[in-house]
């Protein structure tokens, strides 16, 4: 079934986004012909139109549209019935007229394909540059020129250069951006003997402020790391990578306490960027040996421990978001993982993909979890492709997790 916008030829006609006054708009002018399918070749093949509207009724009759190349408005052919008044209003000027940048060209491109003229062009007293021509069935048309319409054109393709230009460059810095950003992602993963792992990042566009890492925290140690900065694209993507470079830095010297370390994290977070910026965040240290768990959940949603008995356990807030405050006070909790035990990070991507005003929710995420088989990798895989088949076609936030098994 076609789009009854692009039936009525909308689809060219700029609209308004002011929506102060009423749409109106020249439709058409209405062409009486004797035979609208060799006049529709003759409007499209001879003089270049391109068709807008082609309908049969059901009822009968045919209703089409045609309209110049670079035009806003149609012509509408319509059958005129042998001795009828419009039949008699045929072969005369019909007082509608052409304008092009390049008169003499467009009168040789037409002249070759057999559109007659009356005369080639003149230049007649009131300036410019005109001359007529006729369709299939005698009716008149003016084609005229003028200097300033030349420069005026020519004045809008370099805009319009300059922009495509510009557009250009913007989404190869885009693409830049892009590329960098996936670099910032952790390319290596610390082994570890009691604990399996995995992440990925689903971004809604080139770029994004959502963020995952794996550190070597040394001392048989890894840091998991999830965060989600305020804002979206290029903005929340510098952000980002603030954030990253803070908590990178401050972990390659020697880690004596979780809380030390975020608290200069926030610090600095906090001295280099705005003042609406933050950033939830959720930072835990796995010891390989004791297999546990020391977190901070920085106003992050609740990380999910699905225990081997299919019980959840949350690891809720234990301070406020980064980089709100100068003075942040940040409180760590503790928890036991047993083999088996599976632990889920997530952004709120995740939770809140929607469909159709529905959101994914944590209780369908628990229960892909539960249902899950595989290692982390697989499970990130299955459950991501569960996520965005509900979301439907658009993905409107960024969408990352992590997945940690700890090992039998």
């Amino acid at each position: 079934m076609s789009d009854p916008a692009l039936t009525f030829g909308l689809d060219r006609l700029p609209v308004r986004l002011d929506n102060q006054e009423p749409y109106v708009s020249l439709h058409f002018i209405m062409i009486f012909v004797r035979d609208q399918e060799k006049s529709l070749r003759f409007y499209v093949d001879q003089l270049g139109f391109r068709l807008v509207v082609d309908v049969t009724f059901p009822a009968g009759g045919r209703w089409i549209e045609v309209a110049p190349p670079d035009g806003s408005a149609s012509l509408a052919l319509a059958l005129a019935a042998p001795g009828s008044e419009p039949d008699r209003l045929m072969g005369r000027d019909t007082n509608v007229y052409f304008i092009t940048e390049d008169i003499q060209a467009k009168y040789k491109q037409w002249s070759d394909r057999g559109v007659r003229f009356d005369s080639p062009p003149q230049t007649p007293a009131w300036g410019g540059i005109f001359t007529r021509f006729q369709d299939l069935d005698g009716n008149s048309f003016g084609l005229a020129g003028f200097d300033e319409l030349t420069r005026g054109i020519e004045a809008q393709r370099g805009l319009l250069a300059q922009k495509l230009e510009a557009d250009r460059r913007a989404a190869l810095e885009l693409e830049i951006a892009r590329s960098v950003q996936s670099r910032l992602f952790p390319q290596i993963h610390p082994n570890m003997s009691t604990l399996e792992y995995a992440g990925v990042c689903a971004q809604a566009r080139q770029v994004g402020g959502d963020y995952f890492d794996f550190l070597d925290l040394g001392q048989q140690s890894l840091g998991l790391v999830l965060g989600d900065v305020s804002g979206k694209g290029i903005a929340a993507a510098l952000l980002m990578a603030n954030l990253q470079a803070n908590l990178r830095s401050q972990c390659t010297g020697s880690l004596r306490e979780l809380e030390q370390l975020l608290h200069s994290v926030n610090r600095l977070f906090f001295e280099n960027s705005g003042e609406s910026a933050y950033a939830s965040l959720f930072f835990a240290r796995y010891d390989d040996q004791s297999r546990r768990l020391r977190y901070a959940n920085c106003g992050h949603l609740p990380a999910l421990v699905l225990r081997k008995n299919q019980s959840i356990e949350r690891l809720g807030s234990t301070c406020t978001l980064l980089g709100l405050f100068e003075k942040w006070e940040c409180s760590i909790e503790e928890c036991e993982l047993h083999p088996g035990d599976l632990l889920t990070l997530y952004t709120d991507g995740v939770v809140e993909a929607g469909n159709g005003g529905e959101e994914f929710g944590e209780q369908r995420l628990v229960e892909a979890l539960q249902g899950g088989q595989g290692n982390p990798e697989i499970m990130l895989a299955s459950l991501l492709d569960t996520v965005q088949r509900f979301n439907g076609k658009e993905q409107f936030d960024d969408a990352t997790l992590i997945i940690a098994r700890c090992k039998e």
